[in-house]
């Protein structure tokens, strides 16, 4: 007997970032919190993992039904990863270059 993968309906959410004299950062399209502390946040949003780091660093929104995150802070770095396209854009760019 052949089970197929289940697949799970994940709410899309628009991303957004806004930052407010590096002191407050508002965030949409926040789908986890995977890790965080007052010296960084470790994002799961619908454009790929997000990294902040800061100083007194703390949560002062959390609303997981619309997927928004509301941070204060010393905000001193953003950070965007995209690990399943791990390099992709980048070997691309590179390949044109030295053509």
């Amino acid at each position: 007997m052949e089970f197929e993968k289940a697949s799970f309906n994940q709410p899309t959410y628009n991303h957004n970032i806004s930052l407010h004299d590096r002191k407050r950062l508002e965030i949409t399209g926040v789908r986890k919190i995977e890790n965080f502390d007052s010296n960084e946040f470790l994002l799961e949003t619908s454009l790929g993992m997000m990294k902040i780091k800061g100083n007194e660093l703390e949560i002062i929104k959390l609303d997981t039904n619309v997927g928004e995150v509301n941070i204060k802070g010393q905000v001193n770095e953003i950070h965007y990863s995209n690990s399943d396209k791990k390099n992709k854009n980048t070997e691309g760019i590179l390949a044109r270059l030295f053509k």
